[in-house]
């Protein structure tokens, strides 16, 4: 997340894809040493990757295009699926005799907030590895038209994340943006207007996080240590499922009693007192007062899911921060950029509503007890720390330890988006629909815990 702001910044630019073969085989070389000393994540094993295989075969055959629909659940994500891509499918290859011309790689798209929070680099990095940038809350053209001419033309197949934000859950995915799916028949429309005969399809690539071991002691100290951070009695039970459920129930009633004072007070919310309503009822009301609280104040009407509103919320956000009407900030009157800045950090902290909803969109209030196993748990803990942290003001990007873990990426059946042109050419809206649902429920599917057990 990006930090406050408090002063007002030039527009943010379109960064445009500039593949640079010698910084891929400099990142290639450099990335499995992050892994190792940045990450927890110390292997990686990953199911059908003959299917990708042939889809690359097929591709640089210039029989198909293809679009990678990865799953999206941590931060973290791009660092295994770069070494499914880069190491995984070229030995895979190997092992079933057939040549793929190199590099293996793929253009991708990534929000252009993300520079903002990771760094400078990334701001360098991204478009020399073939990546394109897209604002998510806003008709971005620039960055729809450069992500559509990479799926028809690039030298590289595409990967996206249609979630288009992480999570933090391995078994829940959160609704899917419609823009893949949108992508795709752009792509097919494309191919035909060319006279080209490729066929275009939507690759789902699931993606799961599970801890090598049950560290639930470590587990407990985090519990208490937010316990303690909210003031609350830290019974130090034993570190079992079972009783470290009840701490975990109890810091959620704590929390949602907490915040619905905070937003009932403070911000004149008409919430209901002493309900006997169910925590995942409350949490859900919770999340919608926090987002018509800084819609409110950026005059946007509530529309569309959690995620949707996020999105609108944060790129509205970043139109009172990063002024396209002020090109040269320095060119202003002390007093002008005086305001300018006043109306950037006001914006900024209205922002702060939007993400905490942002780390519990996925949240149903049940994800633990349907399945207490340690990953859940696990998960679950590392959102409400992090919710802590942003109530504290802390940095919220750095997760705590709770040991070592194992990345399962599965390719799923690809999903054919020229089999569906004639639909799209009947109805439009509702092609792009079908294809979207499609894809959600093939990544549901592979995100399953009875086809991917926890260990």
């Amino acid at each position: 997340m990006p930090n406050l702001m408090t002063n007002v910044q030039p527009p943010l630019q379109f960064l445009p894809p500039d593949f640079q073969p010698g910084v891929l085989k400099f990142t290639q070389w450099i990335v499995p040493w992050w892994i190792r000393l940045k990450t927890p994540i110390t292997q990686i094993d990953a199911e059908n990757v003959e299917q990708l295989v042939e889809l690359y075969q097929k591709f640089q055959q210039e029989k198909i295009r293809f679009l990678l629909a990865f799953r999206h659940p941590n931060p973290d994500d791009p660092l295994p699926i770069s070494q499914l891509i880069w190491r995984k499918v070229p030995g895979q290859a190997r092992k079933q005799n057939i040549t793929l011309k190199s590099p293996v790689h793929a253009h991708f798209m990534y929000d252009r907030g993300i520079p903002l929070w990771a760094g400078n680099y990334v701001t360098w990095l991204f478009p020399k590895l073939g990546g394109t940038s897209i604002l998510r809350g806003k008709l971005d053209r620039k960055g729809l038209k450069s992500a559509r001419n990479l799926f028809a033309n690039g030298r590289f197949p595409m990967a996206a994340a249609p979630e288009g934000a992480t999570n933090g859950l391995n078994y829940q995915v959160s609704p899917l943006e419609p823009g893949i799916a949108q992508l795709g028949f752009w792509c097919v429309e494309d191919l035909e207007k060319a006279q080209r005969c490729e066929d275009v399809f939507i690759v789902p690539l699931g993606i799961q996080y599970h801890y090598l071991q049950e560290n639930w002691q470590a587990l407990a100290q985090v519990l208490g240590q937010i316990e303690t951070d909210c003031g609350l009695t830290n019974n130090n039970s034993q570190p079992t499922p079972s009783a470290l459920y009840p701490r975990l129930v109890n810091l959620g009633n704590y929390l949602l009693d907490l915040m619905e004072n905070f937003y009932r007070q403070y911000y004149h919310q008409p919430i209901p007192k002493n309900t006997n309503e169910e925590l995942p009822i409350r949490l859900q009301r919770l999340l919608d007062i926090a987002l018509q609280v800084a819609e409110s104040y950026f005059a946007i009407q509530p529309k569309g899911s959690l995620t949707e509103r996020c999105r609108r919320l944060e790129q509205t956000g970043w139109d009172y921060i990063y002024r396209e009407d002020i090109k040269d900030a320095e060119s202003l009157s002390p007093v002008e950029r005086g305001l300018a800045n006043r109306i950037a950090e006001e914006a900024s902290l209205r922002m702060w509503h939007m993400r905490l909803v942002e780390s519990f969109v996925a949240v149903s209030g049940k994800y633990v007890q349907e399945n207490p196993t340690f990953d859940r748990f696990a998960q679950i803990t590392i959102i409400i720390w992090t919710m802590i942290m942003r109530l504290k003001g802390g940095n919220p990007n750095r997760t705590p330890y709770l040991g070592k873990q194992r990345v399962e990426i599965t390719v799923g059946e690809p999903i054919s988006v020229s089999q569906r042109w004639s639909d799209y050419k009947t109805n439009r809206r509702q092609a792009v629909e079908n294809l979207t649902q499609q894809l959600q429920s093939s990544l549901e599917k592979m995100s399953q815990p009875q086809s991917k057990p926890d260990k």
